[in-house]
Protein backbone atom coordinates (compact mmCIF):
# COMPACT_ATOMS: atom_id res chain seq x y z
CA UNK A 1 0.00 0.00 0.00
CA UNK A 2 1.50 3.35 -1.08
CA UNK A 3 1.95 6.16 1.41
CA UNK A 4 -0.71 8.92 1.09
CA UNK A 5 0.55 12.09 -0.60
CA UNK A 6 1.14 14.95 1.86
CA UNK A 7 -1.06 17.95 1.36
CA UNK A 8 -0.16 21.19 3.10
CA UNK A 9 -3.09 22.42 5.20
CA UNK A 10 -4.61 25.84 4.50
CA UNK A 11 -5.19 27.74 7.71
CA UNK A 12 -7.66 30.65 7.82
CA UNK A 13 -7.57 32.91 10.86
CA UNK A 14 -10.90 34.07 12.26
CA UNK A 15 -10.32 37.72 13.20
CA UNK A 16 -13.83 38.88 14.06
CA UNK A 17 -13.53 41.36 16.93
CA UNK A 18 -9.76 41.10 17.04
CA UNK A 19 -7.98 43.83 18.97
CA UNK A 20 -4.93 45.80 17.98
CA UNK A 21 -2.88 48.50 19.74
CA UNK A 22 -5.30 51.20 18.63
CA UNK A 23 -8.40 49.38 19.91
CA UNK A 24 -11.09 47.38 18.13
CA UNK A 25 -10.23 46.62 14.53
CA UNK A 26 -12.37 48.74 12.25
CA UNK A 27 -14.02 47.85 8.99
CA UNK A 28 -16.40 45.18 10.34
CA UNK A 29 -19.44 47.46 10.59
CA UNK A 30 -21.17 47.84 7.22
CA UNK A 31 -21.80 51.21 5.60
CA UNK A 32 -25.25 50.57 4.21
CA UNK A 33 -26.03 54.18 3.27
CA UNK A 34 -24.39 57.45 2.27
CA UNK A 35 -26.24 60.04 4.30
CA UNK A 36 -29.81 58.66 4.14
CA UNK A 37 -29.63 56.95 0.74
CA UNK A 38 -28.78 53.23 0.56
CA UNK A 39 -25.48 52.62 -1.23
CA UNK A 40 -26.94 49.79 -3.29
CA UNK A 41 -29.82 51.99 -4.47
CA UNK A 42 -27.38 54.71 -5.58
CA UNK A 43 -25.39 52.17 -7.60
CA UNK A 44 -28.56 50.77 -9.14
CA UNK A 45 -29.63 54.25 -10.27
CA UNK A 46 -26.36 55.86 -11.32
CA UNK A 47 -24.04 52.92 -12.04
CA UNK A 48 -20.81 51.58 -10.58
CA UNK A 49 -18.28 52.81 -9.72
CA UNK A 50 -19.80 56.05 -8.46
CA UNK A 51 -18.44 59.11 -6.64
CA UNK A 52 -20.88 60.53 -4.09
CA UNK A 53 -20.40 63.93 -2.43
CA UNK A 54 -22.28 65.28 0.57
CA UNK A 55 -23.25 68.94 0.35
CA UNK A 56 -24.20 68.92 4.03
CA UNK A 57 -20.79 67.67 5.17
CA UNK A 58 -18.93 70.06 2.88
CA UNK A 59 -20.85 73.11 4.10
CA UNK A 60 -20.41 72.05 7.71
CA UNK A 61 -16.63 71.70 7.33
CA UNK A 62 -16.25 75.04 5.54
CA UNK A 63 -18.38 76.88 8.11
CA UNK A 64 -16.54 75.27 10.99
CA UNK A 65 -13.11 76.31 9.64
CA UNK A 66 -14.27 79.81 8.72
CA UNK A 67 -15.84 80.44 12.11
CA UNK A 68 -12.79 79.05 13.94
CA UNK A 69 -10.59 81.57 12.12
CA UNK A 70 -12.95 84.55 12.31
CA UNK A 71 -13.52 84.12 16.05
CA UNK A 72 -9.80 84.70 16.52
CA UNK A 73 -8.98 87.24 13.78
CA UNK A 74 -11.15 90.13 12.51
CA UNK A 75 -10.02 90.08 8.87
CA UNK A 76 -9.59 86.56 7.51
CA UNK A 77 -10.90 84.84 4.39
CA UNK A 78 -11.00 81.14 3.65
CA UNK A 79 -9.90 79.98 0.19
CA UNK A 80 -11.21 77.06 -1.88
CA UNK A 81 -8.30 75.00 -3.23
CA UNK A 82 -9.22 74.05 -6.79
CA UNK A 83 -6.51 71.42 -7.23
CA UNK A 84 -7.89 69.55 -4.21
CA UNK A 85 -11.21 69.10 -5.96
CA UNK A 86 -12.22 71.27 -8.92
CA UNK A 87 -15.64 69.78 -9.59
CA UNK A 88 -17.84 72.79 -10.35
CA UNK A 89 -20.47 71.86 -7.76
CA UNK A 90 -17.89 71.33 -5.01
CA UNK A 91 -16.22 74.69 -5.71
CA UNK A 92 -19.55 76.51 -6.11
CA UNK A 93 -20.68 75.34 -2.67
CA UNK A 94 -17.51 76.74 -1.10
CA UNK A 95 -17.91 80.05 -2.93
CA UNK A 96 -21.51 80.17 -1.73
CA UNK A 97 -20.07 79.94 1.79
CA UNK A 98 -17.87 82.98 1.13
CA UNK A 99 -14.57 81.33 0.13
CA UNK A 100 -12.17 82.87 -2.38
CA UNK A 101 -10.80 80.74 -5.22
CA UNK A 102 -7.21 79.52 -4.90
CA UNK A 103 -5.87 78.29 -8.24
CA UNK A 104 -2.49 77.10 -9.52
CA UNK A 105 -3.04 77.02 -13.29
CA UNK A 106 -4.75 78.86 -16.10
CA UNK A 107 -7.23 76.01 -16.44
CA UNK A 108 -8.30 76.37 -12.81
CA UNK A 109 -8.42 80.16 -13.20
CA UNK A 110 -10.82 79.77 -16.13
CA UNK A 111 -12.99 77.35 -14.13
CA UNK A 112 -13.26 79.93 -11.35
CA UNK A 113 -14.21 82.69 -13.78
CA UNK A 114 -16.86 80.46 -15.39
CA UNK A 115 -18.33 79.92 -11.93
CA UNK A 116 -18.75 83.70 -11.66
CA UNK A 117 -15.81 84.39 -9.34
CA UNK A 118 -14.41 87.88 -10.13
CA UNK A 119 -10.69 88.28 -10.70
CA UNK A 120 -10.11 90.14 -7.45
CA UNK A 121 -11.41 87.09 -5.55
CA UNK A 122 -9.01 84.65 -7.23
CA UNK A 123 -5.68 83.83 -5.59
CA UNK A 124 -3.29 82.77 -8.35
CA UNK A 125 -0.41 80.64 -7.02
CA UNK A 126 1.73 77.95 -8.61
CA UNK A 127 5.21 77.63 -10.17
CA UNK A 128 4.03 78.12 -13.78
CA UNK A 129 1.90 80.91 -15.16
CA UNK A 130 2.03 81.51 -18.91
CA UNK A 131 2.30 85.01 -20.29
CA UNK A 132 -1.32 84.99 -21.48
CA UNK A 133 -2.45 83.80 -18.05
CA UNK A 134 -0.48 86.58 -16.35
CA UNK A 135 -1.92 89.20 -18.71
CA UNK A 136 -5.43 88.09 -17.85
CA UNK A 137 -4.76 87.92 -14.11
CA UNK A 138 -3.19 91.38 -14.06
CA UNK A 139 -6.03 92.90 -16.09
CA UNK A 140 -8.64 91.34 -13.81
CA UNK A 141 -6.89 92.40 -10.58
CA UNK A 142 -6.33 88.82 -9.39
CA UNK A 143 -4.26 88.21 -6.26
CA UNK A 144 -1.02 87.00 -7.85
CA UNK A 145 1.85 85.48 -5.85
CA UNK A 146 5.03 85.21 -7.91
CA UNK A 147 7.25 82.14 -7.72
CA UNK A 148 10.47 83.39 -9.34
CA UNK A 149 12.40 86.45 -10.51
CA UNK A 150 11.57 85.44 -14.08
CA UNK A 151 7.89 85.76 -13.24
CA UNK A 152 8.42 89.18 -11.67
CA UNK A 153 10.27 90.30 -14.81
CA UNK A 154 7.48 89.00 -17.05
CA UNK A 155 4.84 90.91 -15.07
CA UNK A 156 6.94 94.08 -15.26
CA UNK A 157 6.94 93.83 -19.04
CA UNK A 158 3.19 93.20 -19.09
CA UNK A 159 2.58 96.16 -16.77
CA UNK A 160 4.56 98.46 -19.06
CA UNK A 161 2.65 97.28 -22.12
CA UNK A 162 -0.70 97.80 -20.40
CA UNK A 163 0.30 101.09 -18.79
CA UNK A 164 -0.61 99.95 -15.29
CA UNK A 165 1.17 99.31 -11.99
CA UNK A 166 -0.37 96.15 -10.51
CA UNK A 167 0.15 94.74 -7.02
CA UNK A 168 2.21 91.55 -7.05
CA UNK A 169 2.89 89.25 -4.12
CA UNK A 170 5.61 86.76 -3.26
CA UNK A 171 5.66 83.09 -2.39
CA UNK A 172 8.05 82.70 0.54
CA UNK A 173 9.93 79.51 1.38
CA UNK A 174 10.18 78.82 5.11
CA UNK A 175 11.89 76.21 7.26
CA UNK A 176 9.47 75.59 10.12
CA UNK A 177 10.54 72.07 10.99
CA UNK A 178 8.30 70.20 8.53
CA UNK A 179 10.16 67.59 6.52
CA UNK A 180 10.58 66.86 3.70
CA UNK A 181 10.77 70.59 3.28
CA UNK A 182 9.06 72.21 0.29
CA UNK A 183 11.98 74.35 -0.85
CA UNK A 184 11.40 74.25 -4.60
CA UNK A 185 8.70 76.92 -4.47
CA UNK A 186 9.07 80.69 -4.22
CA UNK A 187 11.81 82.78 -2.60
CA UNK A 188 13.72 81.45 0.38
CA UNK A 189 13.55 83.63 3.48
CA UNK A 190 16.71 82.43 5.23
CA UNK A 191 19.14 83.09 2.37
CA UNK A 192 17.81 86.58 1.67
CA UNK A 193 16.07 85.84 -1.64
CA UNK A 194 12.65 86.83 -0.30
CA UNK A 195 13.86 90.27 0.83
CA UNK A 196 15.67 90.73 -2.48
CA UNK A 197 12.44 89.99 -4.36
CA UNK A 198 10.44 92.33 -2.12
CA UNK A 199 13.01 95.09 -2.71
CA UNK A 200 12.90 94.47 -6.46
CA UNK A 201 9.12 95.02 -6.50
CA UNK A 202 8.94 97.85 -3.96
CA UNK A 203 11.81 99.89 -5.42
CA UNK A 204 11.56 98.92 -9.09
CA UNK A 205 8.89 101.51 -9.84
CA UNK A 206 6.92 99.21 -12.17
CA UNK A 207 4.93 97.15 -9.65
CA UNK A 208 3.39 97.49 -6.22
CA UNK A 209 4.10 95.00 -3.46
CA UNK A 210 1.13 92.74 -2.78
CA UNK A 211 0.90 89.96 -0.22
CA UNK A 212 3.15 87.26 1.19
CA UNK A 213 2.24 83.63 0.66
CA UNK A 214 3.68 80.41 2.04
CA UNK A 215 2.77 76.73 1.81
CA UNK A 216 4.84 74.60 4.18
CA UNK A 217 3.83 71.11 3.01
CA UNK A 218 1.05 68.60 2.72
CA UNK A 219 -0.85 66.56 5.31
CA UNK A 220 0.92 68.38 8.14
CA UNK A 221 -0.22 66.86 11.43
CA UNK A 222 1.62 69.36 13.62
CA UNK A 223 -0.64 72.41 13.92
CA UNK A 224 2.12 74.31 15.74
CA UNK A 225 4.09 74.35 12.48
CA UNK A 226 1.49 76.73 11.07
CA UNK A 227 1.98 78.95 14.09
CA UNK A 228 5.71 79.11 13.34
CA UNK A 229 4.97 79.82 9.67
CA UNK A 230 2.49 82.58 10.57
CA UNK A 231 4.99 84.18 12.95
CA UNK A 232 7.82 84.03 10.40
CA UNK A 233 5.66 85.52 7.66
CA UNK A 234 4.35 88.24 9.98
CA UNK A 235 7.82 89.17 11.16
CA UNK A 236 9.01 89.28 7.54
CA UNK A 237 6.14 91.64 6.71
CA UNK A 238 7.27 93.88 9.56
CA UNK A 239 10.87 93.81 8.34
CA UNK A 240 9.74 94.79 4.83
CA UNK A 241 7.84 97.74 6.25
CA UNK A 242 10.85 98.88 8.29
CA UNK A 243 13.40 98.51 5.49
CA UNK A 244 11.38 99.43 2.41
CA UNK A 245 8.63 101.64 3.79
CA UNK A 246 5.80 99.56 2.29
CA UNK A 247 3.47 97.15 4.00
CA UNK A 248 2.36 93.89 2.36
CA UNK A 249 -1.37 93.84 1.64
CA UNK A 250 -2.00 90.44 3.23
CA UNK A 251 -0.55 87.19 4.52
CA UNK A 252 -1.59 83.97 2.76
CA UNK A 253 -1.09 80.76 4.74
CA UNK A 254 -1.40 77.91 2.29
CA UNK A 255 -2.85 74.46 2.68
CA UNK A 256 -1.65 71.14 3.98
CA UNK A 257 -4.05 70.70 6.90
CA UNK A 258 -4.51 66.98 7.52
CA UNK A 259 -7.86 65.33 6.86
CA UNK A 260 -9.52 62.35 8.52
CA UNK A 261 -7.86 60.02 6.01
CA UNK A 262 -4.98 57.73 6.99
CA UNK A 263 -1.61 57.79 5.25
CA UNK A 264 -0.20 54.41 4.20
CA UNK A 265 2.66 54.57 6.71
CA UNK A 266 0.72 56.26 9.48
CA UNK A 267 0.52 54.41 12.80
CA UNK A 268 -2.62 55.96 14.21
CA UNK A 269 -5.94 56.44 12.46
CA UNK A 270 -6.31 59.59 10.39
CA UNK A 271 -9.35 60.35 12.51
CA UNK A 272 -6.85 61.53 15.15
CA UNK A 273 -5.65 64.42 12.95
CA UNK A 274 -5.94 67.84 14.63
CA UNK A 275 -9.35 69.50 14.24
CA UNK A 276 -9.59 72.71 12.22
CA UNK A 277 -9.92 74.71 15.46
CA UNK A 278 -6.42 73.63 16.47
CA UNK A 279 -4.91 74.84 13.20
CA UNK A 280 -6.88 78.11 13.43
CA UNK A 281 -5.74 78.74 16.99
CA UNK A 282 -2.08 78.07 16.13
CA UNK A 283 -2.15 80.54 13.23
CA UNK A 284 -4.05 83.37 14.90
CA UNK A 285 -2.25 83.10 18.25
CA UNK A 286 1.11 83.39 16.48
CA UNK A 287 -0.05 86.42 14.49
CA UNK A 288 -1.30 88.23 17.58
CA UNK A 289 1.91 87.45 19.46
CA UNK A 290 4.20 88.57 16.62
CA UNK A 291 4.88 92.02 15.26
CA UNK A 292 1.37 92.04 13.82
CA UNK A 293 -0.03 92.72 17.26
CA UNK A 294 1.71 96.12 17.37
CA UNK A 295 -0.13 97.66 14.41
CA UNK A 296 -3.53 97.25 12.73
CA UNK A 297 -3.95 93.59 11.94
CA UNK A 298 -3.09 92.64 8.37
CA UNK A 299 -5.58 90.72 6.25
CA UNK A 300 -5.12 86.96 6.35
CA UNK A 301 -6.03 84.35 3.70
CA UNK A 302 -6.13 80.67 4.61
CA UNK A 303 -6.43 77.67 2.30
CA UNK A 304 -7.20 74.57 4.36
CA UNK A 305 -7.31 72.17 1.39
CA UNK A 306 -8.13 68.52 2.02
CA UNK A 307 -9.31 69.11 5.59
CA UNK A 308 -12.50 70.65 4.18
CA UNK A 309 -13.44 68.35 1.30
CA UNK A 310 -11.98 64.91 1.99
CA UNK A 311 -14.70 63.73 4.38
CA UNK A 312 -17.42 64.92 1.98
CA UNK A 313 -16.51 62.36 -0.70
CA UNK A 314 -17.33 58.64 -0.94
CA UNK A 315 -16.74 56.10 -3.70
CA UNK A 316 -19.08 53.17 -4.29
CA UNK A 317 -17.57 50.22 -6.15
CA UNK A 318 -18.89 46.75 -6.99
CA UNK A 319 -17.22 43.37 -6.65
CA UNK A 320 -16.39 41.77 -10.02
CA UNK A 321 -14.88 38.50 -8.81
CA UNK A 322 -13.31 36.75 -5.83
CA UNK A 323 -10.33 34.43 -5.67
CA UNK A 324 -7.57 32.94 -3.55
CA UNK A 325 -4.00 34.03 -4.22
CA UNK A 326 -1.05 31.65 -4.33
CA UNK A 327 -0.23 32.35 -0.69
CA UNK A 328 -3.78 31.58 0.43
CA UNK A 329 -4.96 35.14 0.91
CA UNK A 330 -8.48 36.07 -0.08
CA UNK A 331 -8.70 38.64 -2.88
CA UNK A 332 -11.48 40.52 -4.61
CA UNK A 333 -11.52 42.42 -7.89
CA UNK A 334 -13.70 45.55 -7.97
CA UNK A 335 -14.68 47.87 -10.81
CA UNK A 336 -12.76 50.91 -9.47
CA UNK A 337 -8.97 50.89 -9.66
CA UNK A 338 -6.08 53.30 -9.21
CA UNK A 339 -7.24 55.02 -12.39
CA UNK A 340 -10.16 56.29 -10.31
CA UNK A 341 -8.49 56.28 -6.89
CA UNK A 342 -4.94 57.42 -7.59
CA UNK A 343 -4.74 58.32 -3.90
CA UNK A 344 -4.80 54.61 -2.98
CA UNK A 345 -1.02 54.63 -3.44
CA UNK A 346 -0.47 56.81 -0.38
CA UNK A 347 -3.66 56.44 1.68
CA UNK A 348 -4.79 53.43 3.69
CA UNK A 349 -8.33 53.83 2.43
CA UNK A 350 -11.21 52.74 4.61
CA UNK A 351 -13.20 50.07 2.71
CA UNK A 352 -16.39 48.58 4.15
CA UNK A 353 -19.19 46.40 2.78
CA UNK A 354 -22.59 47.93 2.04
CA UNK A 355 -24.50 44.96 3.47
CA UNK A 356 -24.49 43.38 6.94
CA UNK A 357 -21.45 41.26 7.68
CA UNK A 358 -21.93 37.49 7.58
CA UNK A 359 -19.42 34.67 7.77
CA UNK A 360 -15.73 34.82 8.56
CA UNK A 361 -13.94 38.15 8.25
CA UNK A 362 -10.48 37.83 6.72
CA UNK A 363 -7.55 39.93 5.62
CA UNK A 364 -8.46 40.63 1.99
CA UNK A 365 -6.56 42.15 -0.92
CA UNK A 366 -8.69 44.57 -2.95
CA UNK A 367 -7.63 44.80 -6.59
CA UNK A 368 -8.99 47.12 -9.26
CA UNK A 369 -10.06 46.11 -12.80
CA UNK A 370 -6.96 47.32 -14.66
CA UNK A 371 -4.62 44.92 -16.45
CA UNK A 372 -1.76 46.16 -14.27
CA UNK A 373 -0.20 44.40 -11.29
CA UNK A 374 0.06 47.71 -9.43
CA UNK A 375 -3.72 48.20 -9.50
CA UNK A 376 -4.35 47.56 -5.81
CA UNK A 377 -6.63 49.66 -3.58
CA UNK A 378 -5.72 47.89 -0.33
CA UNK A 379 -3.13 45.19 0.28
CA UNK A 380 -4.94 44.10 3.41
CA UNK A 381 -8.34 45.06 4.78
CA UNK A 382 -10.81 43.15 6.92
CA UNK A 383 -13.75 42.02 4.77
CA UNK A 384 -16.35 39.24 4.92
CA UNK A 385 -16.97 36.69 2.19
CA UNK A 386 -18.14 38.67 -0.82
CA UNK A 387 -19.99 37.83 -4.03
CA UNK A 388 -19.93 39.45 -7.49
CA UNK A 389 -22.24 42.45 -7.45
CA UNK A 390 -21.73 43.24 -3.76
CA UNK A 391 -21.12 46.96 -3.17
CA UNK A 392 -18.12 48.25 -1.21
CA UNK A 393 -17.94 51.75 0.25
CA UNK A 394 -14.62 53.65 0.14
CA UNK A 395 -14.37 56.73 2.35
CA UNK A 396 -13.10 59.42 2.56
CA UNK A 397 -12.12 60.22 -1.02
CA UNK A 398 -13.16 63.87 -1.42
CA UNK A 399 -9.63 65.26 -1.79
CA UNK A 400 -7.51 64.71 -4.91
CA UNK A 401 -9.20 61.42 -5.87
CA UNK A 402 -11.34 62.94 -8.63
CA UNK A 403 -8.87 65.60 -9.79
CA UNK A 404 -6.12 62.98 -10.13
CA UNK A 405 -8.33 60.31 -11.73
CA UNK A 406 -7.48 59.40 -15.31
CA UNK A 407 -8.78 57.79 -18.48
CA UNK A 408 -6.43 54.82 -18.31
CA UNK A 409 -7.85 51.56 -19.71
CA UNK A 410 -11.29 52.49 -18.38
CA UNK A 411 -13.34 55.69 -18.51
CA UNK A 412 -14.14 57.80 -15.46
CA UNK A 413 -17.42 57.23 -13.61
CA UNK A 414 -20.34 59.48 -12.78
CA UNK A 415 -20.40 61.84 -9.80
CA UNK A 416 -23.46 62.47 -7.63
CA UNK A 417 -24.13 65.20 -5.08
CA UNK A 418 -26.43 64.61 -2.14
CA UNK A 419 -28.03 67.98 -1.44
CA UNK A 420 -28.97 69.30 2.00
CA UNK A 421 -32.39 67.66 1.66
CA UNK A 422 -30.84 64.25 1.03
CA UNK A 423 -31.69 64.17 -2.69
CA UNK A 424 -29.22 62.76 -5.22
CA UNK A 425 -28.25 65.05 -8.11
CA UNK A 426 -26.02 64.05 -11.01
CA UNK A 427 -23.21 66.64 -11.19
CA UNK A 428 -21.00 64.79 -13.70
CA UNK A 429 -22.16 62.05 -16.04
CA UNK A 430 -20.10 58.93 -16.67
CA UNK A 431 -17.68 59.40 -19.54
CA UNK A 432 -18.20 57.84 -22.96
CA UNK A 433 -15.67 56.88 -25.63
CA UNK A 434 -16.41 60.16 -27.40
CA UNK A 435 -15.04 62.04 -24.37
CA UNK A 436 -11.77 60.14 -24.78
CA UNK A 437 -11.30 60.33 -28.56
CA UNK A 438 -12.97 63.70 -29.11
CA UNK A 439 -9.68 65.70 -29.23
CA UNK A 440 -7.95 63.15 -31.49
CA UNK A 441 -7.24 63.85 -35.17
CA UNK A 442 -6.88 60.82 -37.45
CA UNK A 443 -4.70 61.51 -40.52
CA UNK A 444 -6.61 61.14 -43.80
CA UNK A 445 -4.24 58.43 -45.09
CA UNK A 446 -5.02 56.25 -42.05
CA UNK A 447 -8.72 57.02 -42.22
CA UNK A 448 -8.82 55.75 -45.82
CA UNK A 449 -7.10 52.54 -44.75
CA UNK A 450 -9.70 52.02 -42.07
CA UNK A 451 -12.54 52.68 -44.51
CA UNK A 452 -11.07 50.21 -47.03
CA UNK A 453 -10.73 47.56 -44.35
CA UNK A 454 -14.34 48.10 -43.32
CA UNK A 455 -15.48 47.92 -46.96
CA UNK A 456 -13.58 44.69 -47.49
CA UNK A 457 -15.18 43.10 -44.46
CA UNK A 458 -18.63 44.06 -45.72
CA UNK A 459 -17.92 42.34 -49.08
CA UNK A 460 -16.29 39.31 -47.55
CA UNK A 461 -12.83 40.29 -48.88
CA UNK A 462 -11.29 41.92 -45.80
CA UNK A 463 -8.69 40.39 -43.44
CA UNK A 464 -11.39 39.06 -41.15
CA UNK A 465 -13.13 37.33 -44.09
CA UNK A 466 -9.88 35.79 -45.32
CA UNK A 467 -9.19 34.44 -41.83
CA UNK A 468 -12.63 32.87 -41.79
CA UNK A 469 -11.90 31.15 -45.14
CA UNK A 470 -8.61 29.77 -43.83
CA UNK A 471 -10.40 28.21 -40.87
Amino acid sequence: MSKPRYERPSLVRNVVGRMNKAGLRGGLTPTEAVETLPAERLVAEFGSPLFVFSETRLREHVRRAREALQRRHPDVRLCCSYKTNYLDAVCAIQHDEGSLAEVVSGMEYEKARRLGVPGEEIVFNGPMKTRDELVRAVRENAIVHTDSFDEIFAIEQIAQELGIRPAVGLRVGLDVGVYPRWDRFGFDLANGQAMQAARRIAKGGKLRLGGLHTHIGTYVLEAAAYGRAAAALSNFAGEIERQLGVRPTHLDLGGGWASCNTLAGQYQSGALAPPVETYAEAITTALLASGEGKSPLIRVLVEAGRALVDDAGTLLTSVVSTKRLADGRRAVVVDAGVNVLFTAWWYRLNITPARPVTGIVEDTVVFGPLCMNIDCLRESVQLPDLRPGDVLVVHPVGAYAFTQSMQFIRLRPAVVLLDTQGRAELIRRAETLDDLVGPELLPARLRRAVELADHGQENGNGPAAKNRLKR
